[in-house]
């Protein structure tokens, strides 16, 4: 109950990426530690920010060895160049694995004496991190304007959240001609996360009238454009970095619900993308809570169009879940997982249900055993 009455602020938004070297010289900065992955670096995605930087005669180091779900070792690693280069800002280059590095290695330059693994959870930081920059090059994760930071145990595989207000990058450059280059596939799934961070900010019960109104938005945003984006149309790409900064807002604020907990515990064991993995689980979970969301999935069919005011709330409902349904299919999203494996489903459960519960404001609690069932219908 508390979540939306905390001292969130938001990131100062920035259209271009032109505008970065700007920003470093104004604070007084001088050698910031570019994070980013290794994929983004060698097909040329980068190119406009370095080049930004050199022309503006900034010096910078680069760390490009960032993984899909980050672990503590690659924190680490990225930390050990930020205090060999004596850097002294960062900026996060890429979807949500660079990002939550960047945050992450901001949480251990703050606090040098404090293990990532003891500021898991809520408010463990507690102090003022470098200057962060975060630059998207996906159309999904909204890390840009949240306070969470998701790193996997490296010895464990648990995968697991940082959070606290510090961690909210200070800028956030929305530049769609970076994300140019994205792979259809990529678009499809990190379109899908923004609206699963959208929904769940939408129908859990920790939101306030500005949650709400910036979730329906991003849902809206992505229903009218995400297709679009994926055929590479550079007008719906740039709606829909607004649909996932909406959303990032949304879910920062009102939290997220049980498609995260279930996808965070597949990306931690399996190493399964979390904009995929949101985007197979989100109807399956819309599913199971049946009625108990009706009333709210109802307003948001109305909102975009997929029902009327003549409709009851089951029936708008199911009109919503319909559409994404339809959507999911036209995108070529599975409805299954062929990663698990039936002797893990208890363990995945067990992480599920410890981060879920009960910090997620989710519209009904749900036991190890329910979750379990849930992997149990997505598993191949």
């Amino acid at each position: 109950m508390a979540l939306p009455l905390l001292p969130y602020r938001d990131p100062a938004v920035y259209k271009s990426i032109d505008c970065v070297p700007t920003l470093i010289e104004k604070g007084g900065y001088k050698r910031p530690l570019v994070i980013t992955d290794e994929n983004l670096y060698s097909c040329g995605v980068i190119s406009p920010l370095i080049e930004a930087l050199d022309g503006a005669g900034i010096a910078y180091s680069i760390f490009k060895d960032v993984v899909f779900n980050p672990t503590t070792a690659t924190v680490e690693n990225a930390l050990a160049v930020y205090k060999a280069e004596k850097c002294d800002c960062i900026i996060a280059f890429g979807g949500g694995s660079p990002m939550d590095t960047a945050k992450a290695v901001g949480a251990r330059a703050a606090r040098p004496k404090k293990s990532l693994a003891k500021m898991k959870g809520i408010l463990k930081v507690g102090k003022k991190i470098p200057f962060l920059i975060a630059v998207p090059t996906t159309c999904g994760t909204g890390s840009e304007t949240t306070l969470a930071a998701v790193i996997v145990d490296e010895q464990t595989r648990h995968k697991y959240a940082i959070n606290d207000f510090p961690l909210i990058p200070k800028a956030a450059v929305l530049d769609a001609s970076v994300l140019d280059k994205l792979p259809s596939k990529l678009v499809a799934y990190t379109g899908l996360d923004a609206l699963t961070h959208a929904i769940e900010a939408y129908i859990g019960r920790s939101t306030t009238k500005a949650t709400r109104s910036d979730a329906l938005m991003a849902v809206k945003l992505v229903f009218e454009n995400l297709e679009n984006a994926v055929g590479g149309d550079s007008a719906a790409l740039s709606e829909m970095l607004d649909a996932a900064h909406l959303a990032g807002r949304a879910f920062s604020k009102s939290y997220v619900g049980y498609v995260h907990a279930l996808a965070h515990a597949l990306g931690g064991k399996y190493n399964v993308a979390h904009g995929f993995a949101n985007a197979v689980l989100l109807p399956t979970v819309l599913d199971e809570y049946g009625s108990k969301i009706y009333a709210k999935l109802a307003k948001a069919a109305k909102y975009c169009g997929f029902a009327d005011d003549r409709d009851d709330k089951a029936a708008a409902a199911n009109s919503f879940l319909k559409k994404l349904s339809e959507l999911e299919e036209r995108l070529g999203i599975p409805r299954e997982f062929d990663c698990i494996r039936q002797e893990d489903i208890a363990e995945l459960a067990r992480y599920a249900a410890k981060e879920a519960n009960p910090l997620y404001p989710v519209p009904m609690l749900w036991s190890e055993k329910r979750l379990a069932d849930i992997y149990g219908k997505v598993r191949v």
